[in-house]
């Protein structure tokens, strides 16, 4: 009877709680969206597996050696962890004293478990080399870069501009996300508004970066409601496109682009990347790796490298990016009203990206003789290149014969550089405080 007893207590089933059933769910509906509705599969697909992995009962694979010594209750274990806190040796008291420590003494705190013979699960060490670091989300950064094509933006620099008024949504869900939190409806510091806020610009890697840095404990929230919104850009933008644009300005047909050099290609990431550093080196180590990969592409002396870091490097990058966030996906970090207050913030900010992007479009119109069709304003958020797509879509159902897809990358491209730099400035005035 005994050995059946404990067979039964071995049983995952025995320990399934509430919290961690519900997560189960959620990552089977991130599942379902990234396979059967194609929602941002690259990533929703490893997302939503990840969190499986880390919501098994008992199995610890998304807990640090730390939350396992915790998990584990052992008295005399958390006595000896709540003497270095200066804390009751309660769980909860313990867990409250380390969101309050300092990263030196959380790193102490960790190390201590690991010297008590605890050892980190597999999906906490792809999150600690992955994401802990920075390294995931600048590699694939350094991917995009390989994958994009500067031509448009070169050959129309006023688009440069509409992708910096598509930013707006980032910095006005920051304002929306403190807001909450003066009327007390959701709790949210500076730094978790900021890090909320970059779900504006469209670009699931600065995401995850800028929220690794300032806001972890808030990254799976974070990267799902990105990724989401992202995949659904064709059903969130063009309402907002009908709605501040006439007949007349969607049948504007733009001049034809113009053909930009070989030199201007390869000296314009160089450039790129001297003008923001020097003047917000917080931007460097995202705008860097992208200019670097556009480099590689354009300078055209090291396809090889260009190959890999496009296909191969990215591919591979993505995975563990992918189950790392899943990490994140567990009931006591996802199953909080800021869950809610964050998916809400989400898609404000990227209607608000859109209407600015489209409206400085409109602005431009006033005092230009080349007129810009404003449908590819809403391009400024850097989902690339499913923003453009939407943009020319939109265009085509107004004039069969205007084709906007050129256009569009202009900004779409000019959407990725201002997302990094709003990263920028958030890490550097944000951490500043």
């Amino acid at each position: 009877m005994e050995s059946l007893n404990a067979l039964l207590q071995g049983m995952g089933l025995m320990h399934l709680g509430a919290g961690q059933a519900i997560m189960l769910l959620v990552s089977l509906l991130l599942l379902w969206l990234a396979i059967a509705k194609k929602f941002e599969p690259l990533l929703l697909l490893p997302i939503g597996f990840g969190g499986l992995l880390s919501n098994i009962p008992e199995a610890g694979m998304a807990l640090t050696a730390l939350e396992s010594l915790l998990a584990h209750h052992d008295a005399g274990q958390l006595a000896v962890i709540a003497a270095k806190l200066n804390c009751t040796p309660d769980v909860h008291a313990i867990k409250e004293a380390l969101a309050l420590a300092l990263p030196s003494v959380q790193s102490q705190m960790e190390n201590l478990a690991v010297d008590m013979g605890y050892t980190p699960g597999v999906l906490a060490l792809f999150y600690k080399v992955a994401i802990g670091s920075g390294v995931a989300p600048l590699v694939i950064f350094m991917g995009v870069g390989a994958m994009t094509d500067f031509g448009p933006l070169l050959a129309n620099p006023r688009t440069l501009l509409l992708g910096a008024a598509a930013q707006f949504g980032i910095f006005a869900t920051v304002l929306g996300a403190l807001t909450l939190n003066y009327f007390g409806l959701i709790a949210f510091t500076l730094p978790q508004a900021a890090a909320i806020g970059i779900i504006g610009g469209a670009d699931g890697p600065t995401a995850i970066y800028l929220s690794g840095k300032l806001a972890p404990e808030l990254l799976g929230a974070i990267a799902v409601a990105a990724y989401s919104y992202m995949a659904l850009v064709p059903l969130i933008q063009p309402p907002i496109m009908r709605a501040l644009t006439s007949e007349k300005e969607r049948k504007i047909r733009m001049v034809q682009l113009r053909t930009v050099s070989k030199r201007e290609k390869i000296l314009f990431p160089v450039v790129l990347l001297m003008l923001v550093a020097l003047l917000l080196p917080d931007a460097a180590p995202l705008l860097g790796m992208f200019c670097f990969g556009n480099l590689m592409r354009e300078s055209g002396v090291v396809e090889r490298l260009s190959d890999t870091v496009q296909n191969g490097l990215i591919n591979i990058v993505t995975i563990f990016l992918g189950l790392s966030v899943g990490a994140k996906l567990v009931a006591d970090k996802f199953l909080q009203p800021q869950t809610l207050g964050i998916l809400l913030l989400g898609v404000i900010a990227f209607g608000i990206g859109t209407a600015a992007g489209v409206l400085m479009a409109k602005l431009l119109n006033l005092c230009s003789k080349n007129k810009i069709n404003p449908l590819i304003g809403s391009a400024g958020v850097s989902a690339v290149p499913m923003a453009a797509r939407v943009s020319n879509k939109v265009g085509l159902e107004s004039d069969a014969q205007n084709f906007l897809l050129m256009h569009a990358m202009g900004p779409n491209v000019a959407g990725v550089i201002g997302s990094a730099i709003a990263a920028g400035v958030m890490l550097k005035y944000v951490l500043a405080m």
